[in-house]
């Protein structure tokens, strides 16, 4: 009996200080009710999103849109009263700035019909109107090169679609939201086999493809070919990608992204022994290999003591070149805008700073908070902490989608849970309770979360992200304006509550590394 009451006291203590954060984590309710009014009544999201998407366009990395999205965001954040606004470098970008000016691509023959496309970023122009037969190129190994010597030169070539999975018309919606059984779902502990939003990749059988297709673009700019096509996208859409291009080389062969159907048409075209010819135009321009610059603000903090702790809040402001970046991520960046707008409109004085920033350059490798991390906070070669990591007190990332918050992930963060469930409970009528102990990968909480600081991204609703980022799709048409209201709302929420807290959040105890020897083959 007495050790069965003394085992009850031991699990009472150590469950003690996870009670006593939940029990004394205090939410100013009257703030969280002047939010909501100033957020959902007085919004200037519509306004935000027409001026970075309609107004500015296309902000692909080391593009004119690209620096002319980051001084339209220097110049709002000033009219809304933020301080100690900038635009300030973050790592230099070796692919070089460049813009696409034309594109234009037609079947000639056997009949007549133009298409949606999309040039591939950091690929050449060419010379002209070119007007050619398409050649498949039909190459599962370098080996096969071989039989296409001396039947390239001048040509467009047509790249074969090896799908990992086939094409199959779907009977799903287009759009989605979380249900009750999902969101349930996911706030249970996941079992090993399961991974973040953005799923599990064959590594292996990627790097292989991606090694061939180096051997072949090496092998069409030998020949002499004037035209790369790959199919990219479904819908009539295709996606943008970017080439592996080091600024001050030569300028690749112009390489276009076509839709699975414009593809799929010629390819079987061709396998039947039709000739298929096309008209093809690009004009791109190089340009001086500029820096990534992230776009930075602030509301300071006001507490003696606490007043150079920093709570983050921020999005990546750079796109794909195809449509105007609405989804994917003006809409991350007008939320985080909009929400230090609304806590400036109502006077707040944090006890710590709080500061916005929109990143640079995500798209090709989470540049901008990288950098960003790199010179505040962690030096990248030595890792030994910048006076500044223990000012750290979190970050609150938006980067999947135009859709409504309906919780946050921990990042395997669990001394945060009783803290983020008080916070998200006078938003429970608004569809966002959930909080899940898993990660969800691929954008610029990693840059903050691989150090062990306290960096999260929000659940949200899918709508129908899948079908329109990178894509031309992309556009203003894609925001669901009521959602990025709410979300802005919860942001501010959020960020006030960290910037007020007593203390910062915790993060992740690092955890000693195991010798290599030890580690579990898996």
């Amino acid at each position: 009996m007495k050790i069965k009451k003394i085992s009850i006291f031991l699990m009472f203590l150590f469950f003690l200080p996870l009670f006593s954060m939940s029990q004394n984590e205090n939410v100013d309710l009257g703030m969280i009710y002047k939010i909501k009014q100033e957020g959902l009544k007085n919004s200037g999201i519509e306004d935000l999103a027409f001026w970075l998407t309609d107004f500015i366009g296309p902000r692909l990395t080391g593009s004119t849109g690209n620096n002319k999205g980051n001084e339209w965001a220097k110049k709002k954040m000033e009219e809304l009263g933020f301080q100690n606004v900038r635009i300030e470098v973050a790592r230099e970008f070796t692919r070089g700035g460049w813009d696409n000016l034309k594109t234009y691509a037609a079947i000639t023959s056997p009949y007549y019909t133009n298409f949606a496309c999309n040039p591939v970023a950091w690929t050449g122009s060419t010379n002209g109107l070119v007007k050619a037969e398409v050649v498949l190129l039909d190459v599962k190994t370098e080996a096969d090169l071989e039989k296409y010597k001396g039947k390239v030169s001048g040509k467009i070539v047509l790249i074969p679609y090896v799908p990992t999975t086939p094409y199959e018309i779907s009977f799903e919606p287009l759009a989605s939201r979380l249900t009750d059984a999902q969101l349930k779902d996911l706030s249970m502990a996941p079992s090993s086999q399961q991974g973040g939003r953005r799923g599990n990749f064959d590594f292996a059988t990627m790097r292989a493809q991606r090694e061939l297709r180096v051997k072949i673009s090496e092998f069409l700019v030998k020949e002499g070919a004037s035209v790369i096509l790959n199919n990219s996208g479904t819908y009539n859409i295709p996606r943008s990608t970017g080439a592996n291009y080091t600024s001050g080389s030569k300028e690749p062969i112009a390489e276009l992204n076509i839709p699975n159907e414009d593809h799929g048409r010629m390819e079987r075209l061709l396998r039947h022994s039709v000739p298929v010819e096309m008209e093809v135009e690009i004009k791109n321009k190089f340009f001086e290999s500029p820096s990534v610059f992230n776009v930075i603000g602030e509301i300071p903090g006001t507490d003696k003591l606490l007043k150079n702790e920093v709570v983050m809040l921020g999005a990546h402001i750079d796109s794909w070149h195809g449509g105007t970046g609405a989804a994917d991520n003006a809409s991350g960046c007008i939320v985080m805008m909009e929400a230090l707008r609304i806590l400036k409109s109502l006077d707040v004085a944090p006890k710590r700073t709080i500061r916005i920033a929109l990143w640079g350059g995500e798209e090709q490798g989470l540049f901008g908070s990288r950098g960003y991390v790199e010179k505040y906070l962690v030096d990248p070669k030595t890792k030994e902490h910048k006076p500044d990591f223990d000012k750290f007190a979190g970050y609150f990332n938006m980067d999947n989608g135009s859709g409504k918050y309906r919780g946050i992930y921990l990042q395997e963060n669990e001394f945060v849970r009783p803290i983020f469930e008080e916070w998200l409970k006078p938003f429970a009528d608004m569809g966002a309770s959930t909080v899940t102990m898993r990660n969800t990968s691929g954008t610029d909480h990693l840059s903050f979360n691989s150090e062990g600081l306290p960096a999260f991204q929000f659940i949200q609703d899918e709508i129908e992200y899948g079908r329109g980022y990178h894509t031309p799709m992309d556009t203003y048409e894609r925001l669901v304006m009521a959602d990025l209201k709410q979300n802005a709302v919860i942001t501010a929420s959020f960020v006030y509550n960290a910037a007020m807290r007593g203390v910062k959040l915790p993060g992740k105890p690092a955890m000693k590394p195991r010798p290599e020897t030890e580690r579990r083959m898996p």
